[in-house]
């Protein structure tokens, strides 16, 4: 059985995310967050899409949950759709993975995402359906499913009303939009425009195969090249289901989301917008961010990797920004998760408002380098008690001192440990990693050999 992983459950579509699982995965849904109000349903423009759809919609309805049917949205549009009418929803989205993949991220009522409790309750009437199949609703039980047609205007009436009531706020702004061929692919380029950007758009024509396919967040050197081609002020890219961006300034250099928080939390604390003055980050965020914001008396509160944790941590001590380097970006008081279009709209908005050129304002954070290292082993589960490997990490943090750090940590989506670096120049930071991966594999052995 897939479990729930850093974002939701995930799987090869048809082999792995089967309709089977997910028609059971509704009707578990439906038993752990109620059938008061119906699910709004939404998803992105994979090719399976409409199947899995299909197979989440009877699962609810058979256990007498309603779902009104929102279409292609980005997961962000959906969160704000289920804040508004207060109901749980479910996004049909792989988020960054090719377009085989796809899966199921559930919101609580409001548009929260999972709560770890939700999360097992989720799982544990999942595992008890799948073990035992009973019989789900029956007669007048039933859920009733409609089709919303004006999912897309809402969110795009959203997207222009978080900025300055002026006048097309962003006009005279040149942005080249990289929509990965995915959820945005009508809606932020019709929000970049309501607000009086010049838009160039890119990867905007999905056909349900080439999501994320050498475009999007994931894939930025066409981005690069066509905004210095075109002489733009910035670009945008966004993944699949758009709840993250990644920016390009004017020289075509990449503004990644600890860019984007630094610009962001100078901008809001500068405002007086910026509560208890600090941010919510996670352990990956990069050195350079927390220098930065220290240096400008801004604390960060740090916490796993994944943005409902750093939603919690934002809840838990009233925080108005948070967000990963990925470019999940949370404003919190404009939104529920993390918002691509959201997050690049209010940076734009930032620029304008400054008179400052892009790259100027992420200048005030200087990356430190940073080599990650995805190392697949045998077995993971035997990380902790890999003592050998562990003195490994101790001997290098001593090796780097305050100039670096290590963090290890096993993927919650793929099967690897992650190991990443931080030194004060790439090559010590590179060797650091390789030096880690080779003793994570001889301390939990090499993955064994398929085909």
């Amino acid at each position: 059985m897939l479990r729930f992983g850093t974002d939701g459950v995930r799987g090869v579509a048809g082999r792995e995310l089967t309709a089977e699982l997910v028609l059971a995965l509704g009707r578990a849904a439906a038993r752990a967050l109620g059938t008061g109000r119906p699910f709004l349903v939404a998803r992105d423009t994979r090719l399976s899409g409409p199947m899995i759809e299909a197979a989440l919609v009877a699962g609810l309805g058979s256990e007498g949950a309603g779902a009104e049917l929102l279409g292609v949205l980005p997961t962000p549009g959906l969160a704000a759709a289920c804040a508004a009418a207060g109901a749980p929803g479910a996004m049909i989205s792989a988020s960054h993975n090719p377009f085989p993949d796809n899966g199921v991220k559930f919101f609580e009522p409001g548009g929260r995402k999972l709560r770890d409790a939700t999360e097992e309750r989720i799982e544990a009437e999942l595992a008890s359906l799948l073990a035992e199949s009973p019989p789900g609703s029956e007669g007048r039980s039933i859920g009733t499913v409609v089709a919303r047609v004006d999912a897309v205007d809402a969110y795009v009436a959203g997207l222009v009303a978080a900025v300055s009531p002026a006048v097309e706020p962003l006009g005279g702004m040149h942005v080249v939009v990289d929509c990965g061929n995915g959820a945005a692919s009508a809606a932020a380029p019709r929000a970049l425009r309501g607000l009086g950007a010049k838009v160039t758009v890119m990867s905007a024509d999905p056909d349900g195969t080439n999501i994320n396919d050498r475009c999007g967040s994931t894939f930025t050197g066409p981005l690069q090249a066509r905004v210095v081609d075109e002489g733009a002020d910035a670009g945008l890219a966004f993944d699949g289901d758009a709840d993250r961006v990644v920016a390009v300034d004017e020289t075509g250099a990449i503004v990644d989301g600890d860019h984007i928080l630094a610009v962001a939390a100078l901008d809001l604390a500068a405002r007086g917008r910026l509560r208890n003055r600090a941010v919510a980050t996670t352990v990956m965020a990069n050195l350079g961010l927390r220098r930065a914001l220290a240096q400008h008396g801004i604390g960060v509160v740090e916490t796993p990797v994944g943005d409902r944790h750093v939603l919690a941590a934002m809840e838990e001590h009233d925080l108005a920004l948070g967000g990963e380097q990925s470019g999940h970006v949370i404003f919190a008081d404009h939104a529920v998760t993390g918002d691509g279009p959201l997050t690049g709209i209010l940076l734009l908005d930032a620029v304008v408002r400054s008179g400052r050129p892009l790259s100027e304002l992420a200048s005030v954070m200087t990356r430190h380098p940073q080599v990650l290292r995805n190392v697949a082993v045998a077995s993971r589960d035997s990380l902790d008690a890999a003592t050998g490997f562990w003195s490994a990490v101790r001997d290098l943090e001593r090796e780097l001192g305050d100039a670096g750090r290590v963090l290890v940590r096993p993927s919650g989506t793929e099967p690897v440990v992650r190991v990443m670096v931080e030194a004060g120049d790439e090559e010590r930071a590179s060797a650091g990693a390789d030096r880690l991966a080779a003793a994570l594999v001889d301390a939990l052995g090499p993955p064994p050999v398929t085909g």
